[in-house]
């Protein structure tokens, strides 16, 4: 469906540019591939992109403004895409 990831709360334009720049076109594509793997898909892209977008891709999936997830789940986040290979 076209323009459905705009409606998920945290996303704007820009993001879900870049979320169709990496193939993640719907709702079930970024949870099917998971926040962190989505924002390294687009780290690898080579697009410049800060934290607050790993952030804001967990918290569409949450239903929740990114500012108001738990910091240790932030932390986690970090830690994560950091250090995990995608899939």
């Amino acid at each position: 469906m076209d323009g459905e990831l705009i409606k998920l709360k945290n996303l704007g334009n820009t993001s879900v540019n870049l979320l169709h720049a990496v193939g993640i076109k719907t709702e079930s594509d970024l949870k099917r591939v998971g926040p962190v793997n989505a924002y390294k898909s687009i780290k690898e892209r080579g697009f410049s992109t800060s934290k607050v977008l790993l952030y804001a891709l967990q918290g569409a999936l949450l239903d929740t403004h990114w500012n108001e997830l738990d910091s240790q789940l932030k932390k986690q986040l970090v830690i994560e895409a950091e250090l995990e290979p995608i899939n």
